[in-house]
């Protein structure tokens, strides 16, 4: 017997020494998982004759097809189709043994790609560095660092009055139509003066807005350091709900190397509803608003790999712009609920406010940011302190001048700041303001300089602003763009030029 057992051990060792010499390859083509699909509709096929399949693992259909397994049942695994083919009943399914990983890299740079990584823009095959999974953990507590570094946005209501920082979450939240998208694209506009990748992550979108925001970034940002990841509204439910964690590992790789990030999802409202959907078909049980149980836990764990890391790893952040919609105004939704509790404040776009010709029609009452105060840039924090509080307090006084009634010269004052308010802080879409231009602006409007200007001489002012620092004062404008303290000679030599300009 101990001579038989050393027999089989040592032709045991000769085996594998030659199955490790013929590689993996080799291995694969000796054994091979194969099912066969037995009803296919809206997406999703079951599978017989893959027991051993994992959650989550990719399948590959007879005609290169993608699948995710997604539920497992005692003879079946229900798969969603990443990617529309020719699917029927009886075709072959081949197992994997992976999960879904997308390209990473410098590679991917003024690209368009769907959530899996293949170009869309009929550029070459997109080259990509690694290939890393799309699920991956956000940071522990020990590795993130303190969000203190600002994020200019070039928007002045929000750089003013709802400052972001680097490592931020911030909820861009309002009804259909009054301008998410656009304040979102306007932030990235605004990178391309700065050392920030961008990505865009479009979920369930028409073809033609998807164009729209692509033209805007070629046309006016930094194309050479933004991907743009698409899921348009026709493709497959399954490869909606993959692409705000496909984009959020592209960005993830920058931010892992020491470089700064943002990532501007829209949208988390349509995310949600695919989710539903998937959820349904596959006969999960519904909860509110049939909405599934882990619908919390689904934008959680996505929006919490957003972060700024420690300096021993880098320093690299990781912003995220997630965009909502709301109905009706009504920000006590389910899915609203969710978004600004897992977030770091939001800013709300008011209807209203949009339709009175206000754009961006920022609420600043129901918007915060709740790390704004430690990322705000010293000079705009210098003369933004009070406008909040001044601008709540004109639209309270504007509802009681609406009725005809007899007001004191005060109040008349005040109304007169907060319009003057009101118009700086009306900006045109696709024309971000460099800090400087919004520090000038916002001086004058505590020296009282724009008191009683008609809203289109104030915004003159604010279209021939910056050429002029730009001419006049470069020395201040580059020091203010860059994050710089506002002295006494700064001040008196900008209101010099806002006087010039006014006259």
């Amino acid at each position: 017997m101990p001579t038989l057992t050393a027999d089989l051990e040592a032709r045991l060792s000769q085996a594998r020494a030659a199955l490790d010499r013929r590689g993996p390859a080799a291995a694969s083509a000796d054994y091979q998982r194969v099912g066969r699909v037995t009803h296919i509709g809206d997406g999703v096929a079951r599978v017989e004759g893959l027991p051993d399949t994992r959650l989550d693992e990719l399948l590959r259909f007879a005609d290169g097809t993608l699948g995710l397994a997604l539920k497992m049942d005692e003879r079946e695994v229900h798969v969603a189709l990443l990617e529309h083919g020719r699917v029927s009943a009886g075709s072959a399914v081949h197992g994997t043994g992976r999960v879904i990983r997308v390209p990473v890299g410098p590679g991917l740079l003024g690209r368009v790609v769907d959530p899996l990584g293949k170009p869309m823009d009929e550029g070459p095959p997109v080259t990509a560095e690694r290939y890393d999974p799309i699920d991956r953990p956000a940071p522990a507590i020990i590795d993130r660092e303190l969000v203190t570094e600002p994020l200019a946005t070039g928007v002045t209501v929000v750089d003013a009055m709802i400052p972001l920082g680097r490592g931020q979450r911030e909820l861009i939240i309002g009804d259909r139509k009054t301008g998410k998208s656009a304040l979102a694209l306007d932030a990235v506009i605004n990178q391309k003066q700065s050392d920030v990748i961008c990505v865009w992550v479009s979920i369930g979108q028409k073809a033609s807005t998807v164009q729209r925001v692509i033209d805007a970034v070629r046309d006016y940002g930094a194309p050479e350091r933004c991907i743009f990841v698409v899921a348009a509204a026709e493709s497959p439910a399954a490869s909606q709900w993959l692409a705000p964690y496909a984009a959020c590992t592209m960005a993830e790789y920058f931010r892992d190397r020491g470089q700064h990030a943002l990532l501007v999802i829209d949208e988390l409202s349509t995310h949600a509803v695919v989710y539903r959907q998937m959820s349904l078909l596959l006969r999960q049980p519904p909860g509110r608003e049939a909405y599934p149980g882990d619908v919390f836990h689904l934008h959680a764990r996505l929006l919490e790999r957003a972060a700024k890391l420690h300096a021993r790893l880098g320093g690299g952040s990781l912003t995220a712009l997630p965009i909502a919609e709301t109905q009706g105004g009504d920000l006590s939704g389910y899915i609203p609920t969710n978004l600004i509790s897992i977030t770091d404040g939001q800013i709300y776009l008011e209807t209203k406010a949009f339709y009175a010709g206000q754009k961006p029609p920022v609420n600043a009452g129901l918007s915060v940011s709740r790390v704004g105060a430690q990322t705000q840039a010293p000079a705009l924090k210098a003369l933004a302190g009070q406008l909040r509080l001044a601008y709540a307090q004109f639209q309270e006084l504007e509802v009681f001048t609406r009725f005809g009634a007899l007001i004191d010269e005060r109040t008349r004052r005040s109304i007169q700041r907060g319009r003057a308010i009101r118009a700086v802080l009306a900006q045109p879409e696709l024309k971000p303001l460099s800090s400087a231009t919004q520090v000038a602006l916002l001086l004058a409007v505590g020296e009282g300089l724009l008191d009683g200007l008609e809203p289109t001489r104030v915004a003159d002012l604010q279209a021939r602003l910056p050429a002029a620092l730009q001419q006049q004062l470069p020395g201040i404008a580059d020091r203010l763009d860059h994050n710089g303290a506002l002295g006494e000679a700064d001040r008196a030599e900008l209101l010099v030029l806002v006087r010039a300009l006014l006259s």
